[in-house]
């Protein structure tokens, strides 16, 4: 399946392996016409990228831009720092330096309070680690805190859905579809299973985007993984806006023209 963008790699910035110029050079040879750089968010203890960094993130993204000729779009994966705030990692302050925010849950994060960091961040670190089925509570407050990231952040998409934070999948996706926020479907990581992704096309409006989470360049626009699930449950194609020549319709653009 050919991508029109990819909009979810990593460079060194956070933990990717290849730079921007290498990453949107492997889009070009694709065929791609964008691509997202998306390192971590500055709340990642290990990982993140620092916002001293951002000058120089913003100039290496526009300078492949102008020698490859594929746009690309500066951005953050960003950490849910809040479960009862959805609170994120960017600022309004922050937001006049990124074209797309995306969103999803991660390990090693400062939280808002330490409370949550007990209870949200090591509860599902520890519940995976040890392969413990999900407790109903920790299920709910999971689904919490995608639920107010989405109300409380202009996120574009919501990465790996349930990759070790195990939630209502359903419920996240209806809160999607109400505040225009994708669904990434990641082919990087398995996250939703069939069941849970046939529930939310038949239950929700929600939308997808497929991205390659990339690690490394020559992993942009690899869509193996999601293309063999898809093909499993007879998705629908039209739900999803990055493929067939088709954009997105990102939702953190349209929020900037109003601030």
């Amino acid at each position: 399946m050919l991508l029109t963008g990819d909009y979810h790699t990593h460079t060194p910035y956070s933990h990717g392996e290849n730079t921007v110029d290498e990453n949107v050079a492997k889009a070009k040879e694709l065929g791609l016409k964008e691509i997202a750089i998306t390192d971590h968010g500055f709340s990642h203890i290990v990982y993140g990228l620092r916002r001293k960094e951002v000058p120089s993130y913003i100039a290496e993204c526009k300078e492949a831009e102008k020698k490859y000729g594929v746009k690309v779009l500066v951005g953050i994966e960003s950490n849910i720092r809040g479960v009862h705030t959805g609170t994120g990692d960017l600022t309004e302050k922050d937001y006049e330096n990124f074209d797309i925010y995306l969103c999803g849950h991660h390990v090693y994060i400062r939280h808002e309070k330490l409370s949550e960091r007990w209870s949200y961040g090591f509860g599902n670190a520890l519940t995976h680690l040890f392969s413990l089925k999900s407790s109903d509570r920790l299920i709910k407050q999971n689904t919490t805190a995608y639920i107010n990231a989405i109300k409380n952040n202009p996120i574009d998409a919501v990465t790996h859905l349930n990759y070790l934070c195990d939630a209502n999948a359903l419920e996240v996706a209806k809160c999607a579809a109400d505040y225009g926020t994708y669904i990434e479907l990641n082919s990087k990581k398995k996250h939703l299973t069939d069941e849970e992704l046939c529930d939310i096309v038949a239950k929700t409006s929600a939308r997808f985007i497929i991205d390659s989470d990339a690690h490394s360049a020559q992993r942009v626009g690899d869509t193996k993984l999601v293309d063999e699930q898809l093909a499993r449950i007879n998705f629908p194609m039209d739900r999803i806006d990055n493929i067939e020549g088709r954009y997105p319709s990102f939702r953190f653009a349209q929020f900037k023209k109003h601030l």
